[in-house]
């Protein structure tokens, strides 16, 4: 018997679930109800249990993920997303979240490195970069505390020349067994013209 592939199998779900209009209770717009958006790691716990840590729905937030929840250059991706559900979408609060146990924590560019040469990628490409100015081993290289992590990249928004002063940013750190939100800084980059919570 053949066994279909991942792609195949991903596929043949997703014609019977528009077929059955299972789309529908997911239905949002682009803009966050909540106007928040949250940086976060790629860790499979955090998939749905993040949103349900935080009360939130589809469409609630803006999320983004990648390895760590980390933001490594102001002028990157991950920071330009940021920037974009600020300005576009209409985020008024940043969240970064961590998360214990990351897969980043220790984290060593020779450990990817070594297992990237066991799948064939030749090390001579590799070392070759550092001539053309690419530091392999920091882009490789995870962190040794999430706290830290969090921090640093929480003063990367705060001190980003494109951050509108009202703009709210948090850092905090999940548990991914509990879902347990651990604060670390609150209420940053509120400047003189910060929009103070309506009473409802």
């Amino acid at each position: 018997m053949i066994q279909m592939s991942k792609l195949e199998s991903i596929l043949a779900f997703n014609e019977a679930f528009v077929a059955n209009k299972e789309y529908e209770r997911f239905k949002a717009d682009k803009f966050p109800q909540k106007k928040i958006v949250i940086l976060t790691c790629m860790d499979t716990r955090l998939v749905e249990l993040l949103h349900n840590a935080m009360n939130l729905k589809n469409g609630d937030a803006k999320i983004i993920r990648n390895a760590g929840a980390v933001i490594s250059h102001p002028f990157g991706s991950i920071m330009r997303s940021i920037l974009v559900a600020i300005y576009e979408l209409g985020a008024e609060e940043v969240f970064v979240i961590g998360h214990y146990g990351c897969g980043m924590t220790g984290l060593s560019a020779n450990s990817v490195l070594q297992k990237a040469e066991e799948r064939g990628i030749d090390m001579d490409e590799i070392n070759a970069l550092q001539y053309a100015g690419v530091d392999v081993n920091k882009f490789l290289t995870g962190f040794e505390n999430v706290t830290e992590s969090v921090n640093h990249s929480v003063d990367m928004v705060i001190n980003h020349p494109l951050l509108p002063k009202d703009v709210r940013v948090h850092g905090l750190v999940i548990d991914p067994e509990t879902g347990k939100l651990d604060l670390l800084q609150r209420d940053l980059q509120k400047g003189a013209n910060a929009k103070e919570p309506q009473d409802a």
